[in-house]
């Protein structure tokens, strides 16, 4: 018996986890897929908003700001990574310049700290590549970037370090509540117990909740967006997220400086059946292309290495969807987190668990919990001196296995075995980054495999590109005779 089960191992649901392990409950996180964070959590813009863009008085304008805050928190306990960019909202001609005005209204009104307005000119001098048509910004300093998938892969470990459970490939497929107890049925015919259920399944999230729910206060419309991605060494191109005047559509097309040294352009925005579909269209990338060359000046798209997509959980509500279940105490629905929701994520879990949920039970403290998550060695960025220490400790590290990245065989080896280790060559890419740079993993790719397959004492045949069942190797082609 758990007193909570949280459904959903997005950076949401992870922090959720990583709050609740703060106090002397019994918690478990079910994630379907085979690794956390396969949706939107891992593509998304990956920007910690400022706050300038929310209805004042919503969810999203209170815990965006709040949660902009709390990230240098998770900075220093998590080490997850801040890229501290500050963003220009952009006014590309006059006619925008009145709603811009209206932008910096109400990021005053949302606390937004340090927004300021400049002129065209006055903004071109601190970023080159910015449009020369442009007449006016929004100056947004408190804008950040971090890496999502980290944040919730760090976020969760620290939960689990601190007595969470989670279980992948745990998809649910009921759930009845009885003499106040949930029984949560998985696709895997494991049945599990709970005294309270967290709803934190993204895009599907209205699903989950029409299993317990007479009515679901709430639809989620999946939203797609896909993007562009350039090479790192594209990396000062542009120094701050550039954004246009938002529409009625969202935040629009954007240039973001990643915290590994890419740029990512887009997203696009269009609304779709499927909850999951994540293809690419060329009608969209190309428009992308034309959108993101009204902001900044002769963009390199030569350095392109790849394209995604991914899928935003739109609500109906219009805001964020937090609250318990008008029919049933203890399932709490978290629902709607479309932009600003990364932003939002930490203040979204305390908002939960400190507002919500201690109105209903009474949490003792966890006298052991330890905020400090592990700090795992990046051996591209070490010293010569460091280097050849951490070689002579441990050879694995002068053996490198993506050069793109500069990713050694130690460094593979440790995500295998970290306490949330990846089982897959995409679960090592999101941890590693070995197969994230130029070649996309042409060069890395079947030595991952390799490693995978020897780490895991399975056959070279099992090992997983992504999701359960996709193997990237069918036959052997060369046998002797």
């Amino acid at each position: 018996m758990y007193d909570f089960i949280i459904i959903g191992g997005g950076v949401t649901g992870a922090l959720i986890a990583r709050t609740l392990s703060r106090y002397q409950v019994k918690v478990c996180l079910l994630e379907k897929e085979s690794d956390i964070g396969n949706h939107a959590t891992l593509a998304n813009s990956a920007i910690i908003h400022a706050g300038f863009d929310p209805e004042p008085g919503t969810l999203k304008a209170r815990l965006g700001v709040r949660g902009n805050a709390m990230y240098e928190t998770l900075h220093k306990e998590l080490h997850v990574p801040l890229l501290r960019t500050g963003a220009y909202v952009v006014a590309r001609h006059e006619d925008d310049v009145a709603i811009l005005n209206a932008l910096y209204e109400r990021a005053l009104k949302n606390g937004v700290e340090g927004a300021k307005l400049l002129s065209g000119e006055q903004a071109r001098k601190l970023e080159p590549a910015l449009h020369r048509n442009s007449v006016k910004v929004l100056d947004l300093p408190s804008t950040k970037v971090t890496y999502p998938w980290e944040v919730a892969l760090s976020a969760l470990e620290n939960a689990v370090s601190n007595g969470v459970e989670y279980r992948l490939e745990a998809e649910v497929v009921g759930i009845v509540r009885t003499d106040k107890v949930y029984a949560v049925t998985l696709a895997n015919g494991h049945a599990l117990k709970s005294k309270a259920i967290i709803n934190a399944a993204g895009a599907f999230a209205d699903k989950v909740a029409g299993m317990i729910e007479t009515h679901v206060p709430y639809k989620i419309t999946p939203r797609r967006g896909e993007y562009l991605v350039l090479d790192k060494s594209v990396r000062g191109f542009v120094e701050r997220v550039l954004y246009p005047v938002p529409t009625e559509k969202g935040k629009g097309v954007l240039v973001v400086p990643q915290v590994h040294g890419n740029i990512l352009l887009g997203p696009t925005s269009e609304f779709q059946d499927s909850p999951s579909a994540v293809t690419n269209h060329q009608a969209d990338l190309s428009m992308i292309r034309q959108a993101a060359s009204t902001l900044a000046e002769a963009i390199p798209f030569d350095k392109v290495i790849r394209t995604f997509a991914g899928v935003r959980a739109t609500s109906s509500a219009k805001d964020f969807y937090i609250r318990q279940s008008l029919e049933h105490r203890g399932f709490y629905h978290v629902a709607g987190i479309d932009s600003p929701g990364l932003t939002a994520a930490p203040a979204i879990a305390e908002y939960v668990v400190e507002t919500l949920i201690k109105q209903d039970y009474d949490l003792e403290s966890n006298p052991d919990f330890n905020p400090y998550g592990m700090q795992y060695p990046h051996f591209h960025e070490a010293s010569l001196a460091k280097k050849r220490q951490m070689i002579a400790e441990n050879p694995a590290f002068g053996n490198i296995v993506c050069k793109c990245e500069r990713v050694t065989e130690a460094e593979v080896l440790m995500h295998i075995h970290r306490p949330c280790g990846g089982h897959s060559v995409k679960a090592i890419k999101k941890r590693a980054r070995a197969g994230s740079g130029l070649c996309q993993g042409g060069y890395c790719e079947g030595t991952v495999v390799k490693l995978l397959a020897r780490e895991l004492k399975q056959p070279l045949e099992t090992i997983d590109y992504y999701r359960k069942d996709t193997p990237i190797l069918m036959a052997e082609t060369k046998v002797k005779r």
